[in-house]
């Protein structure tokens, strides 16, 4: 009756995401470079990456290891048993009527048409009466997905549709508490000691093509991911901690690991793919894109979740079509039938294009931005059709710094940049006044935050001078541009201007945040060029760490040793090159240690010394701003948004019309 649980084909997004690009988690085939002729790319063998192990029988690992039982659940479940202690604020028609132009107001519209409803015995209301079983669900897409095969995910929007079309284990609730998933699980166990899981796969799945999906499927996966020529490098990591996988049967399997860490968990839920799909196309294209074969798979995908592609026009839409044999098994139904018949997602890069087809009622939800729910979704053109609501998000924007440029080498300067920038302007006349000040890289109601939490920065300019001048920025020519001299990799020294370009996504917001650093700057001598550029390209800037400074967002990971990826040395997403010993050290205390408490203070300290350090300047953190069209119920948050848990999207519906 639900959509289904957002399992492990998107698990591997669930952490950090980085808003400068569509989602630099991975980089993909073209952007790394790889190509399956070149010459200087190892011989394809599968798994070349995992070191060679000899697994013990089922048998030895039973009779050495103490089992503990872990959560198998159903997360739209989960949500209503939580619901139904909540106190209901409004009735649904009150809700209908009313405007959303206070916190009172904010609460009841979300709390009441994010209600699932239930009857009086408990049960779900899951009859032709009560739910429109033929509903489409049209929702907003920036921009165009590259590739229908979760491996190679490298949007958000990529994301969002592989969530409905493809297979997986495992997903977390809204308080990003990881369990498996019972549409996909019978049991799940690990090891007293943590080295060791063990899932029982539910055996009534199968492929779009009709064959049943198996711990095979799951055991190729994780040695294509772990494959040194198929360009994966996100995926992978993680991954690439598990020391092996390993099937008994056609649905036993086990999962060994290197270490027993508290953040293991995090390493399961790696993309799935069918293997008698791939098995025999890999050697000849380890890139998954360029082969006729796997471009025939790209339009039409075999797929192991809820709706197959029925209709992809590029630049346009990507229509999804429910699978009856998902929910249908030797003609029983064995688990619940996804609310919507259809789920269209329509690519319009343009938000005010967006906005005016939401309006209309050719969009059923979309993200707004400061301006669009302050002053542009408060008339009666909007809610005729639509309602919206706000949630917390743990969302930080911020100004990096490339530390290796002999611009940003020094802590003094980095702070100097924090005290120069006008972050009250920014939150006045940019934001509307409607974010969190930045306090550093966790969220300051996430439990990983310190308390007291850092205060945040203010503008002060004499001080910025100061702190500049203590770094030996003076300027010694009298041409109103700081300057200093250093001395280079030959030994040289030279004297270089203070002049640095800082690259952002070519979006009007962002550019016009880095316009504000610019003018900022200007006033203590320091030149700064505002480069807008387009996703693509930015994100191999970013990776081939070849920037100044960058504009962008840190989305939450659903564990705080995510973050490790982003902050410790010589990690694949520590785009501006920052190394601290005490943080790599923490990080690798966080990750042993299983105690809550404990855990929480050591991701406090890493909060604090990254603080400390300034790698960026933290501007504000960013709530959720949504609209949805009146016929939508059951919209819930997490601290990633409507979408990004288990519920989220399995939860929303349309009830019949009366």
């Amino acid at each position: 009756m639900s959509l289904p649980s957002r399992t492990s084909c998107f698990w591997k997004l669930f952490s950090n995401l980085w808003l400068l690009v569509p989602l630099a988690l991975t980089m993909g085939p073209i952007a790394s470079g790889l190509r399956a002729d070149d010459e200087s790319t190892n011989k394809f063998q599968l798994g070349d990456l995992v070191e060679s192990f000899d697994a013990p029988t089922l048998e030895e690992i039973d009779a050495k290891v103490e089992w503990v039982d872990r959560p198998v659940l159903d997360p739209l479940r989960l949500l209503v048993k939580r619901q139904q202690g909540e106190p209901v604020l409004a009735s649904e028609e009150e809700s209908l009527q009313r405007r959303n132009k206070s916190e009172e107001a904010n609460d009841a519209i979300k709390e009441s048409l994010g209600r699932v409803r239930v009857s009086r015995e408990g049960e779900f209301y899951g009859n032709e009466k009560e739910i429109d079983w033929e509903a489409r669900f049209v929702r907003h897409a920036y921009m165009d997905i590259t590739s229908t095969n979760p491996i190679l995910a490298s949007s958000t929007t990529e994301s969002e549709v592989n969530s409905l079309t493809s297979y997986g284990l495992f997903t977390f609730d809204w308080k990003m508490k990881p369990f498996a998933s019972a549409d996909t699980v019978k049991t799940w166990q690990t090891s007293k000691d943590g080295f060791y899981d063990k899932i029982v796969m539910r055996d009534d799945l199968t492929w779009s093509d009709g064959k049943p999906i198996t711990a095979h499927d799951v055991v190729f996966s994780y040695k294509v991911i772990m494959t040194e020529t198929i360009p994966v490098p996100a995926v992978r990591t993680g991954t690439d901690q598990l020391k092996s996988v390993e099937a008994y049967d056609d649905y036993t399997l086990i999962f060994f690991h290197k270490r027993s860490l508290a953040s293991n968990v995090w390493n399961l839920g790696f993309p799935v793919l069918p293997k008698h799909v791939y098995k025999d196309s890999l050697a000849d294209d380890p890139t998954l894109t360029r082969s006729p074969y796997h471009v025939k798979l790209e339009d039409k995908p075999v797929l192991g979740g809820p709706y197959v592609i029925s209709k992809r026009k590029r630049g346009q839409e990507i229509v999804l079509e429910r699978r009856e044999d998902y929910y249908m098994h030797h003609g029983k139904q064995v688990r619940d039938k996804p609310f919507f018949k259809t789920v269209r997602f329509k690519v319009l890069p343009d938000l005010s294009v967006a906005l005016l087809s939401l309006k209309k009622g050719d969009l059923d939800e979309m993200q707004l931005k400061p301006m669009q729910w302050t002053t542009q979704t408060d008339g009666s053109d909007f809610y005729k059709h639509n309602t919206k609501v706000q949630a917390e998000q743990w969302l930080t924007w911020s100004l990096q710094w490339n530390i290796k440029t002999p611009f940003f080498s020094d802590k003094k300067v980095r702070w100097a940049m924090g005290y120069a920038f006008d972050h009250q302007e920014l939150r006045k006349s940019l934001r509307f006044d409607l974010d969190m000040p930045g306090i550093g890289t966790y969220h300051p109601s996430s439990p990983w935050c310190p308390q007291p939490t850092p205060l945040a920065l203010k503008q002060d300019l004499p001080k910025a001078r100061r702190l500049l001048l203590e770094a030996g920025w003076s300027d010694s020519n009298h041409d109103r541009v700081l300057d200093k001299e250093i001395e280079l990799e030959d030994g040289t020294k030279v004297r270089i201007p203070f002049e640095f370009t800082i690259i952002c996504r070519a979006q009007q917001w962002r550019i016009d945040v880095c316009n504000l650093l610019r003018e900022n700057l200007s006033r203590i001598g320091v030149k700064c060029h505002v480069r807008p550029l387009e996703a693509t390209v930015l994100s191999t800037k970013l990776l081939k760490h070849q920037f100044h400074a960058a504009f962008g967002g840190w989305g939450t990971g659903a564990d705080p040793d995510t973050s490790q990826n982003i902050w410790g040395t010589g990690e694949g997403r520590n785009f501006g090159h920052y190394s601290s010993k005490e943080v790599d050290k923490l990080f690798d205390a966080g990750k042993k240690e299983f105690d809550f408490e404990k855990r929480r203070k050591i991701y406090g300290q890493i909060h604090q010394t990254l603080w400390d350090d300034q790698p960026y300047t933290w501007l504000f953190h960013e709530s959720s701003f949504y609209a949805f069209n009146k016929q939508l119920r059951g919209y819930t948050f997490s601290p990633r948004g409507p979408y990004s848990f288990g519920p989220g999207f399995g939860s929303m519906y349309k009830p019949a019309k009366k």
